[in-house]
């Protein structure tokens, strides 16, 4: 919209209007839900994702508990989903409580365009990145055997972190916040392809998931699901795809998280299942001498009641 000030008339030197400008006025219309029952399946379906996404850690931390070692567990794997849910809580957090860094997300993608990032997205990163943390607290004081972790990993998060640090001292001259959080989005993508690699690689070599919790891959297979649906939600609504390419993070994040999940599932249930225990067969073959019956029982206590009779008269 577009506002003209008179070209002539009296005033201050800091009139516009005075001195002829043309002021323009950008009228910003923020996207809204058009549907309340998707908007409540959009919240309920999220919540879901947060509650079997988070639940998801604990069947891992509680069997090392029981065992008191962490071996079967790849450190890997663990390091990596670290770096990853670090990254992904940088995001999330800064995208939705930056107004800021929304302003620069629907300068990029739209201001008729929702926010991608829901309130169970940071509460779920928070979480993730604290039980992550205590399972790495669990590797340090339980027992590992010879396991450690490889020099790729800690190369690879090397890497992660030392691009991430260069990207800040990129983005804070231009204050090209959006960006820079983009990039941590980004480095979780990565983190999320690679990290179930390691674990997906040491099933295979050991033909076992024996130490490697099946109850951790079930739950995140139903938060992969639900979280993608709860995007699917909010683009129905809005008809608009935005947010799958505007966050391509959490899209990433429920897509391979599906398809490694299916992967160790096969690998648990399938290709490698746990051995039953045989049951210990009788050193002793029975014999067909042994009496079986009743009747064969008391005919033979018979027999010796006769015996021992004959040899005491």
């Amino acid at each position: 919209m577009f506002v003209e000030g008179p070209h002539s008339g009296g005033g201050g030197g800091s009139n516009l209007y005075s001195k002829g400008y043309s002021i323009e006025v950008e009228v910003q219309v923020m996207a809204s839900w058009n549907s309340v029952q998707l908007e409540v399946l959009y919240h309920v379906l999220g919540w879901i994702a947060f509650v079997s996404w988070s639940i998801s850690f604990y069947p891992q931390v509680v069997l090392n508990f029981r065992r008191k070692s962490v071996v079967g567990l790849n450190f890997d794997f663990v390091l990596l989903n670290l770096t990853k849910h670090s990254s992904y809580l940088i995001y999330n957090a800064s995208l939705f409580f930056s107004s800021t860094v929304q302003r620069q997300y629907r300068e990029k993608f739209g201001f008729n365009e929702m926010i991608p990032v829901a309130a169970n997205d940071v509460a779920f990163s928070t979480h993730a990145v604290l039980l992550t943390a205590f399972t790495l607290f669990q590797i340090a004081i339980y027992e590992r055997g010879n396991q450690k972790v490889s020099r790729i990993a800690i190369g690879i998060v090397s890497v992660a972190w030392l691009s991430a640090a260069v990207c800040v001292f990129v983005a804070i001259p231009r204050h090209s916040w959006f960006w820079l959080v983009a990039i941590f989005n980004n480095i979780q993508v990565v983190m999320t392809v690679i990290k179930y690699i390691p674990q997906a690689i040491s099933n295979f070599r050991r033909k076992s998931t024996v130490g490697f919790s099946i109850g951790n891959i079930l739950l995140d297979f139903l938060g992969g699901v639900t979280n993608y649906c709860q995007m699917a939600v909010q683009s129905i609504d809005q008809h608009s795809w935005v947010n799958f390419y505007g966050n391509i993070g959490k899209t990433m994040i429920s897509l391979v998280s599906i398809f490694f999940d299916i992967l160790f599932i096969i690998q648990h249930y399938i290709l490698y299942p746990s051995k039953k225990v045989a049951v210990a067969q009788p050193l002793v073959e029975p014999s067909s001498d042994i009496p079986q019956s009743e009747t064969e029982v008391k005919e033979c206590a018979i027999d010796l009641m006769h015996y021992r009779g004959m040899h005491t008269t």
